[in-house]
Order: structure tokens, then C-alpha cells, then sequence
């Protein structure tokens, strides 16, 4: 076994050093972001790779954003790149002229940029509830102007006050921070504020909601285990990242009670068309 081991990582390492394994992940890249955004991803991919890492974050342009985005080096933050830009998950939640969108676990903006330059009669709303995370979100969406609000906080299924737990689940890296009842360990001593959804739809500036996405970390066992029917009649569409069979439970029985059509796009469950029922 250890013989197995030690030869599947002499592949992979000769692999990466093959100029033209480097050329064809450039051109995978590339197909998505286009040539010089594809290169200086790659660059900094070798650069983390050799433990080289910038403290300020970088810039960079895909051809497939509106503006200039942020990234820190070294962080979960060009994981969640790669997989809304490059692997485009949101690609296929298909909408026609959507006007309200809600981001929940917005991280750093990224799927808020997406969805501002995708749909460029839409606004969003960003809920983050981690203040460094919140920062280069606010700074991704500053050039969208008023269509891209971000709101420090996390959407809960009443209004109170958390606390964010970096290191409850997973591993406590940037994208997989938890908010949670001011108590336990991993806390930090700043409260969260928590909304509940009538509050974010409010604040989004329209009465019903053209796409919700969430992403947050297992909250949404909180979120959907009750007063859902105060809010979700105003969802039209939804994408969520379920977190295991759990959150999987409590989501499809607070959707029991409408009809939708179901599709799953990488870790994504779409739900589109969100109705109740007669």
C-alpha cells in the first residue's frame, strides 16, 4: 500500500512539473476566463504550490465578470473562484431577466459578481456573516454600485445575535465558517447580527425574491426547521449547497408543501419555479 502511495504521488508530481500538462490546464482555464486571467491564475496557483504567498490580495479580470475581482493567496478564496468561474456551478440556473437576488453566505462575492454580470438588470443583496470575508466583498462589488449591497451578518430563522465558530465543522477555513448561538468553543467574542428572511427580503427592496441562493455552512438546518411560511412564498427560485443528509431532511420538509422542478448542478440542489401548492 505504501509502495501504491508513494507511486500515485511520483505520477502527480511529474505530471505537474509536464509543460504540457501546465499548457493544457491553462487552456481548460482559459475557456472559461480567457487567455491572460488563465496564466496569472496558474501563476498563482505555483506560486502557493512553493509556499511563496502575497499578504495584500491580488486583482484579476475573467472575461467572465463585469469588473476587476479580489483574491487572497493562499486562501479558500480561489477554490470558490475556480468553481464559480472556471467550473461555472451557477451556469445552469437559466433565468429570464431576474430583478431580485439574495446571496446567503456570500464569502467574498464572488457568486454576487457572477450573478450582477450575468443578469445586468438584477440587484443583490450579500449576506456574510465573517467581518474578513465581508471586507473583500464589499470591495468585489463596489464597482456594481447600487445594484450590489452587502450586509455584515447571517440569515437565521429569527431575528438575534450569534456568533461565528471557525472551526466546529470541516476545516475551519475561510469558506467554512459557522454562525452559531453565542456559546461553545471556537467563538469569537464580536456578536453576529441574524435576520430573519421577512428582514433580508425587506431590505433587498422588493416583495418577492427572483433567485435565493444560500451557502451557509449547515445553517440551513436552522433556517428551514421553522417559520418558513412567512417567507418562503416569496422565493421564486432557490439554489442551495446542502451539507449531508441532515440538512438534506429538514430542506425537503419545508418544501413539502410546494412544487418546484429539481436539478442538481455540481454540489448545488436547484429548485426552480417554487410554487405552493393548491
Amino acid at each position: 500500500m505504501a509502495v501504491f502511495s508513494f507511486a500515485l504521488d511520483w505520477i502527480r508530481n511529474s505530471a505537474m512539473k509536464n509543460p504540457f500538462y501546465q499548457f493544457a490546464l491553462i487552456r481548460n482555464y482559459a475557456r472559461a476566463v480567457g487567455w491572460t486571467a488563465a496564466i496569472r491564475l496558474r501563476f498563482y496557483d505555483l506560486l502557493v504550490r512553493a509556499h511563496v504567498r502575497k499578504t495584500r490580495p491580488v486583482q484579476i479580470k475573467l472575461k467572465n465578470a463585469k469588473h476587476m475581482l479580489f483574491m487572497r493567496m493562499g486562501t479558500s478564496d480561489r477554490e470558490v473562484l475556480g468553481q464559480i468561474f472556471i467550473e461555472e456551478e451557477y451556469q445552469p440556473i437559466a433565468l429570464s431577466g431576474p430583478q431580485a437576488i439574495i446571496d446567503l453566505g456570500a464569502n467574498v462575492g464572488y457568486s454576487s459578481a457572477y450573478f450582477l454580470s450575468k443578469y445586468p438588470n438584477a440587484s443583490v443583496l450579500a449576506v456574510e456573516p465573517d467581518p474578513a470575508n465581508h471586507a473583500v466583498c464589499v470591495s468585489n462589488l463596489a464597482a456594481f454600485g447600487t445594484r450590489g449591497r452587502v450586509l455584515l451578518g447571517a440569515a437565521w430563522p429569527e431575528i438575534s445575535k450569534l456568533a461565528l465558530n471557525r472551526g466546529a465543522w470541516r476545516d475551519g477555513r475561510d469558506w467554512t465558517t459557522q454562525v452559531e448561538l453565542a456559546s461553545g468553543e471556537g467563538t469569537v467574542s464580536a456578536p453576529v447580527e441574524a435576520y430573519d428572511m421577512p428582514t433580508l427580503i425587506r431590505l433587498s427592496g422588493f416583495t418577492e425574491i427572483d433567485l435565493l441562493k444560500i451557502d451557509i455552512e449547515k445553517s440551513e438546518i436552522e433556517l428551514f426547521s421553522r417559520n418558513t411560511e412567512l417567507w418562503l412564498p416569496s422565493i421564486r427560485n432557490l439554489c442551495i449547497e446542502l451539507h449531508g443528509p441532515d440538512c438534506e431532511a429538514v430542506f425537503f420538509r419545508a418544501l413539502s408543501d410546494y412544487s418546484y422542478d429539481l436539478s442538481q448542478s455540481n454540489e448545488l440542489t436547484v429548485c426552480r419555479n417554487l410554487r405552493p401548492r393548491q
